[in-house]
């Protein structure tokens, strides 16, 4: 599986990224569960939050930078590339401000003496697509690092910057090593994955072909998986729409 740069205006190969060895994905995953059960886990919501803050504030600091991978790999208008990494930043902080509200235990009326408590499960692998490559993570990296979960990310093979970039992005706001982790991977390696018993759950953004496989193997070892498939984007223009504007939205 070829994880390449590829310049979509001229067609030009930029860049090429091994494959994760089987030896430094063993590592990612060793490194992930104990960042899981030795310290992300056990941090105070407050502090959790502290780090997630500041890759939104890195990623807006760094606006340009982030947008330029965008535009380099993926072919998105360059506003286009910025208003992603705004909204991306927005996911984070929100998350960041409104977990600890959202994880306080709550009382069940129905069932005098019981309480609902939300709890992390460990290490979960995101399978994300090249559409949107820093929204996409973010809605999964800003609820689940937020609860308490670390996260292994294995992107689209057309942008291996962006995910560089978005795994740099957590590092120097202050993630401990294994809290959140880019993968090169392999097919038959995110098949070893899913039946790893350190991995808990996976979630995939893809085709109905990719979620079958992925939920399939999720089913057969029993791990929560969530699935997001066959996406269309289709425009409806009634017939007494201003046909010049709804062009230019289009």
């Amino acid at each position: 599986m070829a994880y390449q740069t590829i310049n979509p205006a001229t067609g030009d190969l930029i860049k090429t990224y091994a494959d994760i060895s089987d030896q430094d994905l063993e590592a990612a995953l060793v490194n992930a569960h104990k960042a899981f059960e030795t310290d992300w886990r056990r941090r105070p919501v407050a502090e959790r939050a502290k780090v997630i803050s500041a890759a939104a504030a890195i990623l807006r600091r760094k606006s340009e930078e982030y947008a330029h991978y965008l535009t380099l790999e993926m072919g998105k208008l360059i506003n286009e590339a910025r208003a992603e990494i705004g909204l991306s930043a927005d996911i984070l902080d929100y998350y960041a401000r409104k977990a600890e509200s959202y994880l306080k235990p709550r009382t069940l009326p129905e069932s005098r003496g019981a309480e609902l408590h939300i709890e992390p499960v460990g290490v979960l692998l995101g399978i994300e697509p090249w559409n949107f490559p820093y929204y996409q993570i973010a809605r999964v990296a800003g609820p689940q690092l937020m609860v308490g979960n670390v996260l292994l990310l294995k992107h689209a093979e057309n942008v291996p910057q962006s995910a560089l970039a978005f795994a740099r992005l957590f590092e120097e706001a202050g993630a401990p090593a294994g809290v959140y982790t880019n993968i090169f991977a392999s097919i038959q390696q995110i098949g070893r994955i899913i039946e790893d018993p350190r991995v808990r759950g996976v979630t995939v953004t893809g085709s109905e072909r990719a979620g079958a496989a992925v939920a399939e193997r999720a089913g057969r070892n029993l791990k929560k998986s969530v699935m997001e498939l066959g996406g269309s984007d289709p425009l409806i223009v009634l017939k007494d729409a201003p046909m010049e504007s709804t062009l230019d939205s289009a």
